[in-house]
């Protein structure tokens, strides 16, 4: 009994913290799945009423900023539900505040941005490449502080609803991600993409969903667990 406990309590630590990721991600994706497939249908609708009411171009213009807008919204959510996750393993917030600052970053970019351009790129589309982080950070910087604040009080004041409130962001996340990523496809250059819908709800998946899950569920869990061994 000793010699086990002695032999095995590291590889049963790391089991433990594989499960528990793969239990996570199995438990967000179909709510990943399904704030997609919202996503774009909300995308048709306002695509059909643009086209009733303005030119080509004017519906291009009004793509990008309905990018611009969702990403930055996105941030919020983004950086929120890492310090919502993180709290739930760790009490660590300056290590916390850190990992959220550059996981909503980084996957926000990776999610709205490289991910569409690339997929579509992929896919024979000519698109244009357009970092917000780049020559933003006036706008961009508001909504990173203010989504890790709203993470913070949240774990500390919703502790006995952390969970539902977890699942809750972590659908809105992805839904307002998957309007950002497809904004940024449908104005910078997959300008015919209605006939090629099937595509883009997979490559959506791709762009939104691996990203966001990571962001919300992955990267916090490993640092939390990470912190807490320490």
């Amino acid at each position: 009994m000793n010699h086990d406990q002695n032999q095995q309590p590291g590889c049963h630590d790391c089991l433990d913290q594989r499960h528990l990721v793969v239990d996570e991600l199995i438990c967000h994706f179909p709510y990943a799945v399904f704030s997609v497939a919202i996503g774009l249908l909300a995308l048709t609708v306002l695509n059909f009423f643009a086209s009733c009411s303005t030119t080509p171009e004017g519906i291009n213009a009004l793509w990008f900023h309905m990018f611009h807008n969702f990403h930055f919204v996105h941030i919020v959510f983004a950086s929120a539900g890492v310090m919502i996750t993180y709290s739930k393993f760790s009490r660590n917030w300056p290590r916390g505040l850190v990992v959220g600052f550059f996981s909503a970053s980084i996957f926000c970019v990776m999610s709205d941005i490289l991910m569409p351009y690339v997929g579509a790129t992929l896919l024979g589309i000519p698109m244009t490449l357009h970092i917000c982080f780049l020559g933003e950070l006036s706008n961009i910087l508001p909504f990173l502080f203010i989504g890790l604040l709203t993470g913070v009080l949240i774990s500390r004041h919703h502790q006995e609803n952390n969970y539902s409130m977890g699942l809750w962001s972590h659908f809105t996340h992805i839904f307002i991600s998957s309007l950002a990523s497809a904004f940024y496809m449908v104005s910078h250059g997959f300008y015919d993409w209605n006939h090629q819908i099937g595509l883009v709800f997979l490559l959506l998946i791709f762009a939104v969903v691996i990203p966001c899950t990571l962001s919300d569920v992955v990267v916090p869990i490993l640092f939390a667990k990470a912190d807490s061994k320490k």
